[in-house]
Protein backbone atom coordinates (compact mmCIF):
# COMPACT_ATOMS: atom_id res chain seq x y z
CA UNK A 1 0.00 0.00 0.00
CA UNK A 2 2.85 2.50 0.79
CA UNK A 3 3.97 2.63 -3.01
CA UNK A 4 0.78 2.07 -4.33
CA UNK A 5 -0.15 5.50 -2.40
CA UNK A 6 3.52 7.23 -3.67
CA UNK A 7 3.05 6.05 -6.97
CA UNK A 8 -1.00 7.98 -6.85
CA UNK A 9 0.63 10.84 -5.12
CA UNK A 10 3.84 11.16 -8.00
CA UNK A 11 1.30 10.55 -10.80
CA UNK A 12 -0.59 13.71 -9.39
CA UNK A 13 3.07 15.68 -9.64
CA UNK A 14 3.66 14.39 -13.02
CA UNK A 15 0.18 15.86 -14.11
CA UNK A 16 0.98 18.94 -12.82
CA UNK A 17 4.00 18.92 -14.76
CA UNK A 18 2.10 19.84 -17.92
CA UNK A 19 0.90 23.08 -16.35
CA UNK A 20 4.13 23.89 -14.33
CA UNK A 21 8.47 22.70 -14.04
CA UNK A 22 9.89 21.38 -11.09
CA UNK A 23 13.18 22.73 -11.31
CA UNK A 24 14.87 22.19 -8.40
CA UNK A 25 13.99 18.71 -6.09
CA UNK A 26 13.06 21.77 -3.23
CA UNK A 27 9.80 22.34 -5.54
CA UNK A 28 8.56 18.70 -5.69
CA UNK A 29 9.55 18.52 -1.83
CA UNK A 30 7.38 21.31 -1.25
CA UNK A 31 4.28 19.72 -2.67
CA UNK A 32 5.01 17.05 -0.16
CA UNK A 33 5.42 18.67 3.11
CA UNK A 34 2.98 18.07 5.61
CA UNK A 35 0.96 21.68 5.31
CA UNK A 36 0.80 21.04 1.88
CA UNK A 37 -0.52 17.11 2.39
CA UNK A 38 -2.30 18.47 4.64
CA UNK A 39 -4.29 21.71 2.54
CA UNK A 40 -5.28 18.87 -0.56
CA UNK A 41 -6.47 16.39 2.14
CA UNK A 42 -9.76 18.30 2.68
CA UNK A 43 -10.24 17.24 -0.63
CA UNK A 44 -8.60 13.89 -1.02
CA UNK A 45 -8.19 11.12 1.30
CA UNK A 46 -5.06 10.39 -0.14
CA UNK A 47 -3.15 12.75 1.22
CA UNK A 48 -4.36 12.15 4.96
CA UNK A 49 -1.92 11.94 7.01
CA UNK A 50 2.12 12.29 6.96
CA UNK A 51 3.96 10.13 4.15
CA UNK A 52 6.63 7.92 5.10
CA UNK A 53 10.89 8.91 4.40
CA UNK A 54 10.26 5.96 1.92
CA UNK A 55 7.38 7.40 -0.17
CA UNK A 56 8.68 10.87 -0.25
CA UNK A 57 12.27 9.30 -1.29
CA UNK A 58 10.20 7.47 -4.09
CA UNK A 59 8.19 9.93 -5.56
CA UNK A 60 10.97 12.54 -5.23
CA UNK A 61 13.35 10.10 -7.37
CA UNK A 62 10.48 9.22 -10.08
CA UNK A 63 9.13 12.66 -10.70
CA UNK A 64 12.70 14.46 -11.08
CA UNK A 65 13.42 10.84 -13.00
CA UNK A 66 10.54 12.05 -15.21
CA UNK A 67 11.49 15.39 -15.52
CA UNK A 68 15.06 14.34 -16.79
CA UNK A 69 13.56 11.70 -19.23
CA UNK A 70 10.34 13.17 -20.29
CA UNK A 71 11.64 13.47 -24.19
CA UNK A 72 13.17 9.93 -24.06
CA UNK A 73 9.48 8.49 -22.53
CA UNK A 74 7.84 10.67 -25.08
CA UNK A 75 9.62 9.07 -27.91
CA UNK A 76 8.52 5.52 -26.17
CA UNK A 77 4.84 6.89 -25.96
CA UNK A 78 4.61 8.11 -29.51
CA UNK A 79 6.51 5.20 -31.00
CA UNK A 80 4.09 2.85 -29.25
CA UNK A 81 0.98 4.49 -29.83
CA UNK A 82 0.28 3.40 -33.38
CA UNK A 83 -0.84 6.58 -35.08
CA UNK A 84 -1.52 8.92 -32.37
CA UNK A 85 0.26 11.77 -31.49
CA UNK A 86 1.50 12.83 -28.01
CA UNK A 87 -1.29 15.89 -28.34
CA UNK A 88 -4.23 13.43 -28.74
CA UNK A 89 -3.33 11.50 -25.68
CA UNK A 90 -5.40 13.09 -22.57
CA UNK A 91 -2.55 14.79 -20.16
CA UNK A 92 -3.10 12.08 -17.62
CA UNK A 93 -3.02 9.29 -19.87
CA UNK A 94 0.36 10.76 -20.76
CA UNK A 95 1.17 11.42 -17.37
CA UNK A 96 0.04 7.41 -16.78
CA UNK A 97 2.19 6.71 -19.50
CA UNK A 98 5.19 8.45 -18.43
CA UNK A 99 5.21 7.32 -14.56
CA UNK A 100 4.45 3.61 -15.70
CA UNK A 101 7.36 3.57 -18.71
CA UNK A 102 9.80 5.35 -15.94
CA UNK A 103 9.54 2.57 -13.31
CA UNK A 104 10.11 -0.29 -16.06
CA UNK A 105 13.08 1.27 -17.18
CA UNK A 106 14.63 2.99 -14.17
CA UNK A 107 13.11 1.68 -11.25
CA UNK A 108 14.34 -1.91 -10.16
CA UNK A 109 12.41 -2.82 -7.59
CA UNK A 110 8.95 -2.55 -9.73
CA UNK A 111 8.73 -5.56 -11.79
CA UNK A 112 7.73 -4.37 -15.48
CA UNK A 113 3.90 -6.12 -14.90
CA UNK A 114 3.12 -4.67 -11.86
CA UNK A 115 4.34 -0.96 -13.71
CA UNK A 116 1.35 -2.07 -16.44
CA UNK A 117 -0.90 -3.26 -14.14
CA UNK A 118 -0.76 -0.42 -11.53
CA UNK A 119 -0.87 2.04 -14.60
CA UNK A 120 -4.20 0.23 -16.05
CA UNK A 121 -5.69 1.04 -12.97
CA UNK A 122 -4.72 4.55 -12.45
CA UNK A 123 -5.75 5.12 -15.97
CA UNK A 124 -9.01 4.02 -15.70
CA UNK A 125 -9.86 6.04 -12.30
CA UNK A 126 -8.67 9.23 -13.40
CA UNK A 127 -9.38 8.98 -17.15
CA UNK A 128 -11.66 6.21 -18.41
CA UNK A 129 -12.08 2.30 -18.93
CA UNK A 130 -10.91 3.03 -22.78
CA UNK A 131 -8.00 4.72 -21.15
CA UNK A 132 -6.98 1.59 -19.54
CA UNK A 133 -7.03 -0.12 -22.85
CA UNK A 134 -4.59 2.25 -24.47
CA UNK A 135 -2.35 2.28 -21.83
CA UNK A 136 -2.52 -1.53 -21.64
CA UNK A 137 -1.52 -1.43 -25.42
CA UNK A 138 1.42 0.57 -25.36
CA UNK A 139 2.86 -0.08 -22.15
CA UNK A 140 2.69 -4.17 -23.20
CA UNK A 141 4.08 -3.32 -26.32
CA UNK A 142 7.14 -1.85 -24.51
CA UNK A 143 7.16 -4.80 -22.02
CA UNK A 144 7.51 -7.49 -24.65
CA UNK A 145 10.46 -5.21 -26.17
CA UNK A 146 12.27 -5.20 -22.72
CA UNK A 147 11.91 -8.41 -22.32
CA UNK A 148 13.76 -9.12 -25.45
CA UNK A 149 15.97 -7.16 -24.80
CA UNK A 150 16.62 -8.98 -21.57
CA UNK A 151 16.55 -12.57 -23.32
CA UNK A 152 19.26 -11.03 -25.85
CA UNK A 153 21.29 -9.36 -23.17
CA UNK A 154 20.99 -10.09 -19.33
CA UNK A 155 21.31 -6.62 -17.95
CA UNK A 156 19.73 -4.97 -14.72
CA UNK A 157 17.59 -1.61 -15.24
CA UNK A 158 20.15 1.81 -14.54
CA UNK A 159 19.09 4.46 -12.23
CA UNK A 160 19.52 7.37 -15.10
Amino acid sequence: MSRTRAREIALHLVYEMNFRAFETDEDILECLGDGALQAVSEESKLYEGALTERQRSYILRVVRGIADKQTELDEKIIRNSKGWSLKRITRISRAVLRLALYEMLYVDDVPVGAAINEAVELAKAYDSDEAGRFVNGILGTVGRELQAEEAAEPAGKTDE
